[in-house]
């Protein structure tokens, strides 16, 4: 079971990979704004998990880890932060081109983002105290903020895919967090967060892949766009 997260990355990579070179999809298009997004994301998500890890408020299980370890992070996780988002963004323009109008009306996108705005805000004003809550929820908060002020497109649409990419990952964040194994491949400290799981996972797991992934959206929508208008000049 040793090599079980690493198989984890391996496989939610793999089919997204091979399909990047489809004739309709040409995802490998995407793959300078993506891997600049991907190296700012790390930047955030990357010291964080760290410092989490060195405080206690989650962990790893060496029996589920091939026993890399590289600023006192498995190898496997470093990986995470590049095959979950990598999968999940084909995922996002896959759906996109397959059905273009999978998206939330304009009209309800703001209300929408606004509302989990206040939510999230909520959340943290009565559980400040709770660091993984904390700190997750404050990040979603500025992201929305961002993607509502310069890229609302995004939001309207990633609202929908996001809704599609939570079946894997209950999959493979149940996994993760002990849905179907004997133990957890990752553990929370339940002090320093809501203490309330959709099975096996953590509340706050859901808002932090709703951030890591939107972060990366953000950045290469925002690529793009400037890309679109230096052509056009």
């Amino acid at each position: 079971m040793n090599y079980l997260y690493l198989f984890l990355n391996i496989g939610s990579i793999s089919i997204p990979f091979l399909f990047s070179f489809h004739p309709k999809l040409k995802f490998y298009t995407l793959w300078k704004p993506l891997v600049l997004g991907l190296i700012i994301s790390m930047t955030i998500f990357i010291p964080w998990d760290i410092i989490f890890t060195v405080k206690g408020i989650w962990g790893f299980n060496s029996d589920y880890l091939i026993g890399k370890h590289l600023f006192n992070l498995p190898i496997e996780e470093w990986l995470f932060f590049i095959c979950i988002p990598y999968a999940c963004i084909f995922t996002h323009y896959a759906l996109l081109y397959y059905f273009p109008n999978l998206k939330v009306s304009s009209k309800r996108t703001k209300p929408i983002g606004y509302f989990l705005i206040f939510i999230f805000t909520i959340l943290i004003v009565y559980n400040y105290h709770k660091w993984y809550t904390l700190v997750n929820f404050t990040l979603a908060v500025i992201l929305i903020y961002m993607v509502l002020k310069w890229q609302p497109k995004l939001l309207s649409s990633f609202m929908l895919t996001f809704l599609v990419m939570l079946i894997p990952f209950f999959i493979v964040n149940g996994l993760l967090t002990g849905s179907f194994i004997k133990d957890e491949v990752v553990w929370y400290n339940n002090a320093e967060n809501l203490n309330i799981r959709l099975f096996t996972i953590p509340v706050e797991d859901i808002v932090y892949a709703f951030s890591l992934i939107i972060i990366n959206l953000f950045f290469i929508e925002s690529w793009e766009e400037r890309k679109t208008k230096h052509l056009q000049h």
